[in-house]
């Protein structure tokens, strides 16, 4: 998959990882089309863009991808500007830090619509003409909370084990059609994520700095996996590491390490 010249749809653009692609993708894409909740942002990023980029050309379309409806009026608009997308890159996601008994079921629900359906429903509206075309990528933004459950995460965990799943599973179907399927699976980043997923009075406790990795690491780290045809990218030494080893522990390890004190 080559970047120069792509037309590049992000979901989750207004922010975070979705910003930062699209970004760094402005000096080598013909078109972006970006998707998010926040219409505001996403104005004032293209202009921003279209200001440092003058033949760049940005779509923005203001979506809800919690609301099926939302998902439904983003695919016919796409169909009705007869908008080509040589590169897919869901991004959007939203997670929710908590004891399961305690969540918000509305929450829980946007989280399989957003991680899940969305993800599937995008990639499968745009995977034909891919194919057709033989010639496109698709980067699916998972994360390392998706190869081991995570109590008090355990949701957000779940749908990013779908994600790591089918896009192993679809890269294997699309081997010799000219599309590639790649994987990020980040570990900690500083972003306005763990900020939305923490509960009302809820506190989280950041783990240590030294696995942060910056966005900008993260971001250009994947685009290089793109384009190299990579699997999946663990970006960081240390989450690397770590996802190794957790890879390689047998679950009754992993149950015993994660433990946690019951509820009465």
């Amino acid at each position: 998959m080559k970047l120069d010249g792509c037309n590049a749809l992000i979901t989750g653009a207004s922010a975070g990882l979705g910003r930062e692609f699209a970004r760094q993708l402005a000096s080598h894409a013909r078109s972006l089309i970006l998707v998010a909740r926040r219409e505001r942002r996403l104005i004032e990023f293209r202009n921003k863009l279209r200001q440092q980029h003058p033949s760049l050309t940005v779509h923005i379309r203001k979506t809800d991808l919690a609301n099926l409806m939302g998902l439904r009026e983003l695919i016919a608009w796409l169909d009705h500007e007869n908008i080509e997308v040589d590169l897919l890159i869901n991004n959007a996601g939203l997670g929710d830090l908590g004891p399961f008994a305690t969540s918000d079921p509305v929450r829980n629900e946007q989280m399989t619509l957003v991680n899940m359906v969305t993800l599937t429903s995008l990639t499968r509206h745009l995977l034909p003409g891919m194919i057709t075309r033989k010639h496109g990528g698709i980067l699916n933004v998972s994360s390392s909370a998706g190869f081991l459950p995570i109590p008090g995460f355990a949701v957000y965990a779940a749908t990013k084990a779908y994600v790591t799943s089918f896009s192993e599973a679809l890269r294997a179907e699309l081997r010799g059609t000219g599309v590639s399927v790649c994987t990020l699976c980040p570990g900690p980043v500083h972003t306005e994520f763990q900020e939305f997923a923490k509960r009302p009075a809820g506190q989280t406790e950041p783990g240590p700095e030294f696995v942060y990795v910056p966005v900008e690491k993260v971001v250009r780290d994947a685009l290089t996996a793109v384009q190299s045809d990579r699997p999946t990218i663990i970006p960081g030494l240390a989450m690397k590491v770590a996802m190794f080893l957790v890879r390689l522990t047998p679950m009754p390890i992993l149950r015993l390490a994660s433990r946690v004190p019951r509820h009465a």
